[in-house]
C-alpha cells in the first residue's frame, strides 16, 4: 500500500477546514495538517516537509499568495496549491507567479480537487529522475547514487541511505530532528530507535564525507540533521 501523503491545510473558514480535513483523510490517501493562518502556515513548513501545501487565498492575517512568496523565498519546495473565489486571469497569474503550482476556483468539487492534488505530488515523484546538486556531488534519487563530480566516482546507497539524503535536501537546509527523520524514513509506527538512525547517517558519511569525524555535507545540529549544498 503506497505511503499516505503529508498535506498542510491552509484555511481560515472552519466549515471548509472541516470538510476538507475529513475528505482527504478518508480513504487514508492524505495525512492531513490544519492551520488557519499565515504566519503559522509559514513556521509549520520550515518545521516539517509536506509533499503539498492546499492554502486559501483569503486568510485572516495576510494574502495566501504573499504567504505562497515566502515561503517560497524561505526554500519551502512543496507543491501550492491555492484555493480562490476570484475567477479572473489576472488573480490566477498573480497566484503563479507568486509561486503557485496550480489554482482552484471556489465552489469546487471534492474530486476534481484531490485529482489536481494527486497531479502535483506526481510532478514531485518524477522529479526522482532529476540530478541534484549536493556539494561535488551530482544525487541521482531514482538510481540512489551519488556521482563524485570531481573523480566520476559513483557512491551507490541503500534505500534508507537515500530516503534520509532527499528527505534532507527536501528540507532545503532546515534542521530536520530525529524524530521527523525517523517517521518520514521508516514509518511512525515501524518501533525504530534514534540509534538506528545515527548508525545510518554513521555509514551514510563513511560514504560521502571526506573526513566523517568533521562531517560537512551531512551535519549534525543541536536538533537533528541538515544537509550543507
Amino acid at each position: 500500500m503506497t505511503a499516505a501523503k503529508k498535506i498542510l491545510i491552509v484555511v481560515d473558514d472552519t466549515d471548509l477546514q472541516e470538510m476538507l480535513t475529513e475528505q482527504l483523510e478518508l480513504h487514508g490517501e492524505f495525512l492531513t495538517d490544519s492551520i488557519d493562518n499565515g504566519r503559522a502556515a509559514i513556521d509549520k513548513t520550515l518545521e516539517r516537509y509536506y509533499d503539498i501545501i492546499l492554502m486559501d487565498v483569503s486568510l485572516t492575517d495576510m494574502d495566501g499568495r504573499e504567504v505562497c512568496r515566502m515561503m517560497r523565498e524561505n526554500g519551502i519546495k512543496s507543491p501550492i496549491v491555492m484555493l480562490s473565489r476570484f475567477d479572473t486571469d489576472a488573480d490566477t497569474i498573480l497566484g503563479l507567479d507568486a509561486g503557485a503550482n496550480d489554482y482552484v476556483i471556489k465552489p469546487f468539487r471534492i474530486n476534481v480537487l484531490m485529482a489536481r492534488l494527486r497531479a502535483r505530488i506526481r510532478e514531485v515523484e518524477q522529479s526522482e529522475h532529476a540530478v541534484f546538486q549536493i556539494g561535488h556531488y551530482s544525487f541521482r534519487p531514482l538510481d540512489k547514487t551519488m556521482q563524485d563530480n570531481r573523480s566520476d566516482q559513483k557512491i551507490r546507497l541503500t534505500e534508507k541511505e537515500t530516503a534520509i539524503v532527499k528527505f534532507l535536501y527536501l528540507a532545503s537546509d532546515h534542521v530536520v530532528s530525529r524524530d521527523v527523520l525517523l517517521g518520514e524514513v521508516w514509518g511512525y509506527n515501524a518501533g525504530v530507535t534514534t540509534h538506528t538512525l545515527e548508525t545510518h547517517v554513521y555509514r551514510l558519511r563513511q560514504k560521502i564525507e571526506e573526513d566523517p569525524s568533521n562531517a560537512l555535507i551531512l551535519v549534525t545540529e543541536p536538533k537533528g540533521y541538515r544537509i550543507v549544498r
